[in-house]
C-alpha cells in the first residue's frame, strides 16, 4: 500500500507532510515519509490551556456518554484497519501483522473502556459510628499527558487515551519524533469520531509533536495532574522527578530485560516458538522483547541447536511483504548499539551482522543474534533494543529464579514447564519479581484485559485492563451521618 493510498482512506491531507522543518523516514528503506511541523513552546502551552478548559466541560458528562464517543472511535478504527496498519509498518517498520494487531489493541482497549464507562465502581465501607455511611467515589482528575515511543506509536497512545476520556478526562499527546504521521493519522480519525458524536468539547484530544523539549514541558505543567511516559529507563529518570516535584502522578512504562526460564520437562518445540517471536519480534523493539534465556542444562544441548535452527529460517526484509517475519531496526544508532553490545557480550555469537545492504543502503537490517554465554554470578544487566538474546545454562530452579531477577527492570517473564510446582513457584511470591509473569506462553504479546506495566526500573505503572483506570482518577471518601447525633470516630468525646 503506497503512502498517498493510506493517506487518502484515512482522510489525512498530504499538505501536512509538506511545509514542517521535522523529516520523517521510513526505516524500511530511508525514503523520506515528509516532513512534519512542530509545536513551539508557546503552542505547547496554548493546548494545555484548552485541555484543561475542555475537561472542565467533559467531566460534567455522564460517562456512558463519554463511553459513546470511545465506541464511535473503535469502529472508525475498524473501518481503517487496513490502512492505519499499513501506516504502522511504514513509519515503525514492524511487519505487517504486527502492525495490525496494533491497530487490534486500540479496538480492543476502546472495547474494553466502552463496557468501562457503565462500571467505574466505588465501594460502600462499613462505618464504626452508628448512623454513619462511608464510600468511595472515583472522579475525573484532569488533562493526561502522553509520551509514547515510536515501537507502539498508536496503540500506547490508545490505552492511555481510551481509559482517561471514558474517566472524564482530556488528554495530550506528545508521540515520538520518530513516528509522528501515525500520530497525526490518529489525532484525524479521533477528530471524525468527535464530528460524528457531537457535543464534545474541542480541544478534548490535542497533539504536539516535537523533540524531548516537549516531552519536557508536558512533564513540568502543573496543570497536567497524570503523566504516562513509555520509553527506556534512562528516560523515565528525567520525567519522574520531575513530575513528583510537583506532586504529580507519573504511570512510567520502561525498560525490560525479560527472561524465560525452560524447565527439563518443558515442551521444547513450544519453547523454541515462543522463544523466537519474544526475541525477534517487532525485531527486538519492544519492552517485553526476550533478552535472556535460562535453560537447564538437562536440556541445553537440545533446545539451543534447535533454536539456532529457528533463528536460521527466519525471513528479513520488507516488512510490506507478507512472509516477512523480521523487518528493519528504527535506524541507525540503534544498528550500533547493538554491534556495541555484541562486541562486548563476552560469549560466543550466532548471527547479528548486517543483511540487505546492498538492497537497501539507507536502511539497517539485522540478522538476530544469539549469545551462548558462559557460566556466570550474573546476567547481562542492560537492555539493548535489538534482537539479542543472551543464553545461559542453570542447574536447579533456584539459580534459574534467582539470575532471573538479579537485573535492576522487572517487566516481562516466562517459564516453561510441565512441573505444576515449578509453575505456581515461578507465580508465586518466591518466584518472578516481575509485573507480568507466564507460564508455557512467551514474554511478548499481553492482553489488554490484564493491568501492563513492571516493577522495580521499569517503573511501577500500569496501563491496559483491569483497574488500571484508577491511575486516571481520584479517590474520595465521603461519610455521611443520616443520624440525630453526633458521635466521633475512635470514640472520642469533645463535648462543650
Amino acid at each position: 500500500m503506497q503512502l498517498s493510498t493510506i493517506l487518502a482512506e484515512i482522510g489525512l491531507d498530504e499538505a501536512t507532510l509538506r511545509y514542517g522543518t521535522l523529516a520523517v523516514r521510513s526505516p524500511i528503506d530511508g525514503a523520506l515519509i515528509g516532513n512534519v511541523r512542530t509545536h513551539s513552546a508557546a503552542e505547547v502551552d496554548g493546548a494545555i490551556h484548552s485541555a484543561q478548559q475542555a475537561f472542565d466541560a467533559w467531566k460534567l458528562v455522564p460517562a456512558p456518554r463519554r463511553g459513546e464517543l470511545v465506541r464511535v472511535f473503535a469502529d472508525i478504527l475498524r473501518e481503517h484497519k487496513e490502512a492505519l496498519g499499513a501506516l504502522v509498518t511504514l513509519e515503525c517498520g514492524k511487519i505487517r501483522q504486527e502492525g495490525l494487531g496494533e491497530v487490534q489493541e486500540m479496538i480492543d482497549i476502546c472495547d474494553f473502556a466502552v463496557g468501562l464507562s457503565r462500571q467505574l465502581y466505588g465501594l460502600t465501607i462499613v462505618s464504626e459510628r452508628p448512623g454513619h455511611r462511608m464510600a468511595e467515589t472515583w472522579h475525573p482528575i484532569g488533562p493526561v499527558g502522553i509520551i509514547s515511543a515510536f515501537n507502539f506509536p498508536v496503540a500506547v497512545w490508545c490505552w492511555n487515551m481510551a481509559l482517561a476520556v471514558v474517566c472524564g478526562n482530556s488528554v495530550v499527546w506528545k508521540p515520538s519524533e520518530k513516528t509522528p504521521v501515525t500520530a497525526l493519522a490518529c489525532q484525524k480519525l479521533f477528530a471524525d469520531a468527535v464530528a460524528q458524536v457531537g457535543t464534545v468539547p474541542p480541544g478534548l484530544s490535542q497533539l504536539l509533536i516535537g523533540h524531548a523539549d516537549v516531552g519536557a514541558q508536558i512533564a513540568a505543567d502543573r496543570r497536567i495532574p497524570v503523566v504516562s511516559a513509555t520509553g527506556s529507563t534512562a528516560m523515565g529518570r528525567r520525567v519522574g522527578p520531575v513530575v513528583a516535584e510537583r506532586f504529580g502522578r507519573a504511570i512510567l512504562e520502561l525498560g525490560g530485560n525479560n527472561a524465560i526460564v525452560v524447565c527439563p520437562s518443558a515442551d521444547l518445540d513450544m519453547a523454541v516458538r515462543a522463544i523466537l517471536f519474544g526475541a525477534v519480534g517487532t525485531a527486538g523493539q519492544r519492552c517485553t522483547t526476550t533478552r535472556r534465556l535460562l535453560v537447564h542444562e538437562d536440556v541445553y544441548a537440545s533446545l539451543v541447536p534447535a533454536l539456532k535452527k529457528a533463528y536460521g529460517s527466519v525471513r528479513i526484509g520488507n516488512p510490506m511483504d507478507p512472509g516477512t517475519l523480521v523487518g528493519p531496526l528504527i535506524d541507525k544508532a540503534a544498528f550500533d548499539n547493538m554491534q556495541a553490545a555484541l562486541g562486548s557480550a563476552g560469549g560466543q555469537v550466532t548471527g547479528g551482522s548486517r543483511v540487505l545492504a546492498s538492497e537497501f543502503p539507507h536502511a539497517w537490517y539485522v540478522q538476530p543474534a544469539l549469545v551462548e554465554m558462559p557460566e556466570a554470578a550474573r546476567t547481562v544487566q542492560h537492555e539493548t533494543f535489538a534482537p539479542i538474546l543472551y543464553v545461559y545454562r542453570y542447574r536447579s530452579l533456584d539459580d534459574a529464579i534467582r539470575l532471573h531477577n538479579d537485573v535492576p527492570q522487572g517487566l516481562s517473564s516466562a517459564i516453561f514447564t510441565n512441573d505444576l510446582r515449578e509453575a505456581e513457584r515461578f507465580l508465586s511470591v518466591a518466584g518472578s519479581d516481575c509485573g507480568i509473569a507466564n507460564v508455557n506462553i512467551g514474554t511478548s504479546g499481553a492482553e489488554i484485559g490484564g493491568a501492563f506495566g513492571g516493577e522495580k526500573e521499569t517503573g511501577g505503572g500500569r496501563e491496559s485492563g483491569s483497574d488500571a483506570w484508577k491511575g486516571y482518577m481520584r479517590r474520595s471518601t465521603s461519610t455521611v451521618n443520616y443520624s440525630t447525633e453526633l458521635p466521633l470516630a475512635q470514640g472520642i468525646s469533645f463535648d462543650l
